[in-house]
């Protein structure tokens, strides 16, 4: 008698329309970084305005660097965190998700010989990176509040009005 009423559940397609989903796992939070800098995420934007963006938000001070570009590969991507590293230095950790910008040998090269661990979020999985996808919504969020004459000054409006708030999570 189990086995029959266990065949014509599975077989109801009405119970499966209102089955729930299984419990999500929870997330294991990531460790606060000792110092800023030591791990940055990274994630691109867009196309958005007619641009890419790539994001860059640093783990412990929660600062966020924005480089917009015209195609998301790994030499564009390269070239834009060697401009971020000339001010602030190499990352010890870079945490990306697995774009083909981010997943090529030409990237995995630029991370090794830069000594730069590199963690990838696990596929479908974006909320393992979610301090750059939150990035990405605050950035696309502000940009369509910011006014300017070109995406530039609109760009550098949105990027001081961002650093001069005070964070919610470190209160700087």
């Amino acid at each position: 008698m189990d086995e029959t009423i266990e065949r014509e559940v599975q077989a109801c397609e009405e119970c499966h329309k209102h089955h729930k989903s299984p419990p999500t796992a929870p997330l294991h939070p990531w460790e606060w970084p000792e110092s800023p800098w030591s791990r940055i995420h990274v994630d691109y934007a867009g196309p958005f305005l007619g641009k890419m963006f790539l994001i860059i938000v640093d783990a412990h001070s929660k600062w966020m660097d924005v480089y917009p570009v015209k195609f998301s590969t790994s030499q564009v991507t390269i070239e834009k965190l060697r401009q971020s590293f000339s001010v602030f230095g190499p990352p010890k950790m870079l945490v990306s998700d697995n774009g083909t910008c981010f997943t090529s040998a030409e990237f995995e090269s630029f991370m090794k010989q830069n000594g730069i661990d590199h963690v990838r979020s696990a596929p479908f999985h974006s909320s393992s990176n979610g301090l750059a996808e939150r990035a990405v919504q605050t950035f696309k969020e502000g940009m369509k509040k910011v006014k300017g004459d070109t995406l530039q000054t609109r760009l550098s409006r949105f990027l001081f009005s961002y650093h001069i708030t005070l964070h919610a999570t470190t209160g700087l």
